[in-house]
């Protein structure tokens, strides 16, 4: 209903509808009718082309074993049924025989016939490759050899993988090379006895080549199923193409010998073409993905929806130069007030002409020039207000400080220590020199490192006996500008929460390195560390600090909320310091700053 009453309310939208209900309405119903009838006529013709293909295969393999079957023509040869019968046999008649392979061979040119063999009931055989030989085991223990006794005039043709070492008639193998068998009974003329079995063994890289040769598709491709469904030969194709072959099931060969069908359950839809052979009974099955057997049907689809986007861009492009003039200063208008209201203040229209929308233009400039120029009176105001927080949160570190130093000099002088009283009033009068700064916020890293070295020094003569430290910053970091008194605090944090409360020697450093484009300073302490849990709580105190919480309530609240609020209020949420502690092992507080600190805020120093 929204959607309604903003399509009412726009003038340029009651245009379009218009320009669409008469112009792109009527050619979106012709091109999907033209669509509809392009797309059934061409996916048709690339679907029967399909089955063509795997006919075509199909007939190829029939006509090999035809060709080949000629062959069998040997076991009507009366030498061959004489060498069969007899129990012995003559050099001159096993000569004949093996001529009469060579004839066959010269004559039809039976260069994928790799041996002929032929074998009686009793083992006794004769073939190319190794001559006469007597078997080892019973011929009649081979089933094929028992399915040919039961139906002595069929042909047997053995794919390879029904093919044992042990199945082979005369004991040769071919080196793992694949082979498929054609076996036939042998029988006397008169008596139709069965006498014993002719093997023709063929080279199966010649079906291989059959499926190589024929394409389906692009990327598709043709395998060989025996007569039971078991595959015969299979291409090289991906992991989950051979899961899909063993998946797939065809229709039934007593109802369907050939056709396709669509594979929709495994992934993208494919289309599957099948038909099988009439001399073997084994299945060709061609698989390739849908997308390439409908490719030209997609075409035609593409430039009809090409030619529907390209007149509805012609209708908007009309549109468009039809109603600039009229309505589009005032939509332009409307565009920079969405743009004002939501906070940005560089909106500003050029007006073209004179008439009631460009003065309209005219007064919306004024509007936002004075817009801008209260916010800006506010973000002064509101500086002047930080500089002032800032200045009270800097005069509350130094009474703190001073405090606890006034102590140990009263304490030492009360002991009578004369020079050490001269040697921490000295170290204070630099500490303050230090920290006076003349006023100013910013110092060089190397007066701070100065500054915090006075700090150390009196506090290591308050706490001989438990306190070291060392300072190991890179000499190329001491011109870098930081704000002044930002390491003193963390000083005295680690000191107070961190050594004093260990037994034995503790031990403060000071170092620091560049890290892309920030300074990082590192105050690390050997004291007593900080629990997980009050480290997970003193950290969501110094990102959202508790009005109602103290800061005796958090260990070290009240120097490490001051200098990380400092440094949030000069240079942002993504500076202040990090803390990482282990309990029982010690702290380490990161200091992070911008190396070019100064100036980011150079533009607000007039305030300061």
């Amino acid at each position: 209903m929204r959607i309604l009453r903003w399509a009412l309310s726009s003038l340029r939208t009651k245009l379009m509808a218009l320009f669409i209900m008469l112009t792109v309405v009527p050619l979106v119903i012709v091109g999907l009718i033209s669509y509809h009838k392009s797309y059934t006529s061409i996916s048709n013709h690339s679907k029967a082309s399909s089955i063509l293909q795997a006919n075509i295969l199909a007939t190829s393999i029939d006509n090999l074993f035809q060709d080949t079957e000629r062959l069998l023509e040997l076991s009507n040869n009366p030498k061959v049924i004489h060498f069969l019968i007899s129990q012995s046999e003559t050099y001159k008649e096993a000569k004949h025989i093996l001529q009469t392979f060579e004839l066959y061979r010269d004559t039809y040119k039976y260069e994928h016939v790799l041996n002929v063999s032929l074998i009686n009931l009793y083992g006794k055989g004769i073939s190319e490759r190794r001559g006469i030989f007597y078997t080892q085991f019973n011929p009649m223990r081979n089933p094929h050899f028992q399915t040919l006794t039961q139906r002595p005039n069929e042909i047997l043709r053995v794919p390879p993988p029904l093919i044992s070492e042990y199945d082979r008639v005369d004991g040769f193998t071919y080196g793992g090379r694949g082979v498929i068998s054609i076996i036939a009974a042998v029988k006397q003329q008169v008596t139709h006895e069965l006498v014993g079995f002719i093997v023709i063994d063929l080279d199966d890289s010649l079906i291989k080549r059959f499926c190589d040769k024929m394409k389906i598709g692009k990327t598709g491709f043709f395998y060989l199923l025996d007569a039971y469904g078991e595959p015969i030969y299979v291409p090289n194709v991906s992991v989950t193409d051979k899961a899909l072959i063993r998946s797939t099931s065809l229709p039934g060969s007593e109802t369907v010998h050939d056709g396709g069908f669509v594979l929709t359950n495994k992934g993208p839809p494919r289309f599957v073409v099948h038909t099988s052979t009439h001399s073997s009974g084994w299945t060709i099955v061609g698989m390739a993905p849908l997308q390439e057997i409908v490719a030209e049907a997609n075409r035609i689809r593409q430039l009809i929806i090409v030619s529907v986007v390209l007149s509805i861009a012609f209708a908007i492009l009309l549109h468009y130069f039809l109603t600039k003039r009229l309505i589009g200063p005032i939509q332009n208008l409307q565009h920079k007030m969405r743009l004002t209201a939501s906070g940005y203040f560089g909106a500003h229209i050029t007006p073209e002409g004179n008439d009631e929308i460009a003065n309209l233009g005219l007064s919306f400039n004024i509007m936002v020039q004075n817009i801008k120029e209260l916010l800006q009176q506010s973000i002064q105001k509101e500086r002047l207000l930080q500089k002032a927080e800032l200045r009270t949160l800097q005069a509350q570190i130094n009474p703190h400080f001073l405090y606890n130093t006034l102590d140990s000099i009263v304490w030492m002088a009360e002991a009578g220590k004369r020079e050490g009283v001269i040697q921490i009033v000295k170290a204070l009068s630099d500490f303050f020199h230090f920290s006076l700064n003349n006023g100013r916020d910013w110092v060089q890293i190397r007066s701070e490192l100065a500054h915090a070295s006075s700090y150390l020094i009196i506090q290591s003569m308050r706490y001989r006996d438990i306190l070291d430290y060392t300072i190991q910053v890179p000499s190329e970091l001491y011109e870098y500008p930081i704000l002044n008194m930002t390491l003193q605090p963390l000083l005295e944090n680690a000191l107070y929460h961190g050594i004093k409360n260990k037994r034995g020697k503790g031990r403060i450093d000071i170092r620091g390195h560049i890290h892309e484009d920030s300074i990082v300073l590192t105050v690390t302490d050997n004291g007593v560390g900080i629990s997980p849990e009050r480290l997970e709580h003193i950290r969501g105190y110094l990102e959202h600090p508790s009005p109602s919480e103290t800061t005796e309530e958090v260990q070290g609240g009240f120097g490490l909320l001051n200098v990380h609020q400092r440094l949030r209020l000069y240079f942002g949420e993504t500076y202040g310091i990090e803390i990482e502690s282990k309990d029982g092992e010690g702290t380490e507080i990161k200091v992070r700053i911008p190396k070019d600190g100064r100036h980011r805020i150079e533009k607000g120093d007039a305030g300061r």
